[in-house]
């Protein structure tokens, strides 16, 4: 069966950061330890009840890509196996699978999405403006509609509880300089296409997604956090995709479907779940694992 862990405690590790998904903890040698607990994150919100074994997912399908995608750009990842950094004491079975060691990078003040579909926060921007940011896009698009190609459309890092802006590339060139947002776009998009093409041929399409990126001391620029998972990306069955619906997908749009039926403002605190969404949500989860990436989790 899948491990549950709400929340990593790791005695003995100095604790970096805890997100809404992954605990960080420091390790010598200028390393992390990151886990991906079964928290899950909605509208910017730490939603109360854990979905079982989705850290397990999200680290199984992040490392997946990270390896897929090693040669478009380097990724954080190191070979050290978990259970060689955990304190004395702790179960290694409850980490092994939802764990990783990483290079400790300085991480960018910028959240890296593709988008190759209109739909979502960009469907709402584009109904409001025509415009994604500050992008002009063509007029009569429809929601769900493929893009004649993918656009790099940045947001804020928001805080735990704050929500995800999108801003433009100007707004990317001004917090972290030219040359190096430049360097961000091209890698996000060129991602997003090898991905795109090669989920496609295993009837998935990846609408859109978002990475994060940061820099070693030597200014090098690394992929970081999590890749091409549900809990970043959308991802709908290609023979059930129609232009103008929000179409089915393999991802975290289960559970937000459910809050939208809900009288909540979209602020903490979230709302608990029903036991039928948990269970469905992580049935998306691991269908997302199962056909992209040919993995199955007991």
């Amino acid at each position: 069966m899948p491990t549950t862990l709400l929340q990593a405690d790791l005695y003995g590790l100095d604790l970096v950061h805890r997100g809404k998904v992954r605990d960080v903890f420091a390790l010598p040698g200028n390393r992390l330890l990151i886990v991906a607990t079964d928290r899950l994150s909605a509208f910017d919100v730490v939603l109360p009840d854990p979905i079982p074994g989705k850290g397990e997912m999200l680290t199984q399908i992040s490392n997946f890509w990270f390896g897929k995608t090693a040669q478009i750009m380097p990724n954080h990842l190191l070979a050290t196996p978990v259970p060689e950094v955990l304190p004395k004491g702790v179960d290694a079975a409850l980490y092994a699978k939802r764990a990783v060691v990483a290079r400790r990078l300085k991480p960018l003040p910028v959240e890296a999405i593709a988008r190759g579909y209109l739909i979502g926060s960009g469907w709402k921007d584009y109904q409001a403006s025509g415009t994604l940011c500050g992008i002009k896009l063509s007029s009569g698009l429809r929601q769900a509609e493929q893009l004649p190609e993918p656009i790099f459309t940045p947001s804020t890092k928001a805080a735990v509880g704050d929500h995800d802006e999108n801003v433009t590339f100007d707004a990317v060139v001004a917090a972290i300089g030219g040359e190096l947002a430049e360097r961000v776009r091209a890698a996000t998009l060129a991602i997003y296409k090898w991905a795109a093409a090669y989920a496609a041929e295993r009837g998935i399409i990846i609408a859109d997604t978002k990475f994060e990126f940061g820099t070693d001391a030597d200014g090098k620029l690394y992929v970081m956090d999590e890749m091409l998972t549900p809990d970043s990306s959308r991802f709908w069955p290609a023979e059930e995709y129609r232009v103008g619906i929000s179409p089915p997908s393999y991802d975290k749009q289960f559970v937000r479907d459910y809050l939208e039926t809900l009288d909540w403002n979209k602020k903490a605190p979230g709302p608990h779940l029903p036991q039928a969404v948990i269970a469905g949500t992580a049935d998306k989860y691991a269908q997302a694992l199962r056909e992209l990436a040919g993995i199955r989790l007991d």
